[in-house]
């Protein structure tokens, strides 16, 4: 059953975390950044930084710790074995550090389909806020493959 395009605005819960310098040091090294600004205090100082500096991809790791990152797919009865990650983009209005409390607020930004239907995009955006002001802005795109469509056409 296509997704009904009204759904376009439809939020998540909200997620607040605090931003850890030992996670942060984790990450870097386990994407193989080695910037000394993504795990050294003194030099992210150096560099400008109030602390460590958030690796570019860090944000989409913490949004994902809710409890259950996919309830959405459940809400909108998206079988996951339907689901292929079509894209990822990140916005940075303003630097984000160790020691910062940011809020992720999710929300359905677009519906549409290609191939008459057999392929249907859901994308969704994140908006991550440090006390009330944007600091970035995290688009992802689904593709739900629509094996009735596919098959009609």
């Amino acid at each position: 059953m296509p997704l009904d395009p009204a759904l376009i605005g439809r939020r998540s819960s909200e997620l607040t975390v605090d931003i850890e310098r030992g996670r942060l040091r984790f990450f870097a090294k386990a994407i193989g950044q080695t910037n000394p600004i993504y795990s050294d205090v003194d030099a992210a100082k150096n560099a400008g930084h109030r602390d460590v500096l958030v690796p570019p991809t860090f944000l989409f790791c913490l949004s994902m710790d809710v409890p259950n990152p996919f309830e959405y797919l459940e809400e909108l009865g998206i079988d996951p074995v339907s689901i292929l990650h079509g894209e990822q983009a990140f916005e940075y209005v303003a630097p984000v550090c160790a020691g910062d409390t940011v809020t992720f607020s999710t929300y359905i930004s677009d519906i549409y389909q290609k191939k008459g239907g057999a392929l249907e995009f859901l994308v969704r955006t994140t908006d991550v806020t440090r006390d009330g002001e944007l600091v970035a802005r995290m688009t992802s795109s689904a593709v739900i493959r629509n094996q009735a469509a596919k098959e009609a056409s």
